[in-house]
């Protein structure tokens, strides 16, 4: 039971980082409606710079670490945003209006215009951060074992769940997220009433670029790396993790991307752990086949 109640326990920072994830995804989907792996990218991106310039902060310019880490932060946050602000405007915006293959071959050369920067900027090696807030908070204690979550896992969990409620507010209270689910529905009849739908179009893609980044940034400060392979790995990840809650929500996104957190976290305590990735991407496929099928059924 104790070690059901720690695997519980386990699954919520992935299902929180999953749910986060596939809400930024669908915030851009809903006005590009193209399959687009750069978003994954963004996320690897942002951990990469946060590991470089809080490397070069603590080694070169002898900053204390939490000064260093609010350095590597911010410089990660501003090229991230600034990299997806180009990428937006200049590539994906344009486009968005052509067929959607062209979407999928811009997105993986941007993808690998990334992973290369980031590699070339570490010279190919592995920078870790040194490990911080994992004093342990204990949730039950049987004597024998007790049920934890470190410090950061909780502030992650509740920083990611803040950003999706956030979000959620947002796009269903305000103007600004009416005029993004009138783009969602119909640009054309949205443009008629008035509506810049390439404004729209750029400032979903941002929002979702900032969610992307600021998930990067919690989630490289927990594992403490982040792989130069990582954006592609994310970026289809992300692109089929969306689909289990389906794109036309935000919301039902990110509850079907924390179930597929939960199953996976189950997965790796109870199944052959060499097989959980085979068998996520398998489920993964079925889910998109099947949400494509309902789709267009008549």
């Amino acid at each position: 039971m104790a070690y059901l109640l720690q695997q519980l326990a386990n699954a919520v920072p992935l299902a929180a980082l999953y749910a986060a994830l596939a809400f930024g995804y669908a915030v851009a989907f809903g006005v590009m409606k193209r399959a687009d792996i750069t978003y994954g990218a963004l996320f690897a991106f942002a951990g990469q710079m946060l590991v470089l310039f809080t490397d070069v902060g603590y080694t070169r310019m002898f900053l204390i670490l939490p000064a260093a880490l609010a350095f590597g932060a911010l410089i990660a946050l501003s090229y991230t945003l600034g990299t997806s602000f180009l990428i937006g405007r200049s590539i994906m915006l344009p486009l968005s209006r052509k067929s959607p293959n062209t979407i999928i071959v811009a997105a993986l050369g941007m993808m690998i215009i990334l992973m290369e920067t980031a590699r070339l900027a570490s010279n190919t090696r592995g920078i870790w951060l040194p490990p911080f807030l994992n004093d342990m908070v204990v949730f039950w204690d049987s004597g024998d074992f007790r049920v934890t979550l470190t410090e950061i896992q909780l502030i992650n969990t509740a920083l990611m769940i803040l950003m999706i409620l956030g979000g959620a507010y947002v796009l269903r209270y305000t103007g600004w997220g009416r005029v993004w689910r009138a783009v969602t529905d119909d640009a054309l009849a949205a443009e008629l009433c008035g509506t810049s739908a390439n404004r729209v179009f750029l400032l979903a893609y941002i929002a979702s670029a900032l969610v992307a980044t600021v998930c990067g940034l919690l989630a490289t400060s927990y594992y403490g790396t982040m792989d130069f392979g990582a954006g592609l790995m994310f970026g289809l990840k992300v692109l089929m993790i969306a689909a289990v809650g389906g794109y036309s929500d935000p919301l039902k996104s990110a509850g079907g991307a924390a179930l597929l957190g939960l199953f996976e976290t189950m997965w790796g305590a109870y199944g052959p752990f060499l097989w959980r990735d085979f068998v996520i991407f398998t489920l993964l496929v079925l889910l998109l086949v099947l949400s494509r099928r309902e789709r267009v059924a008549p």
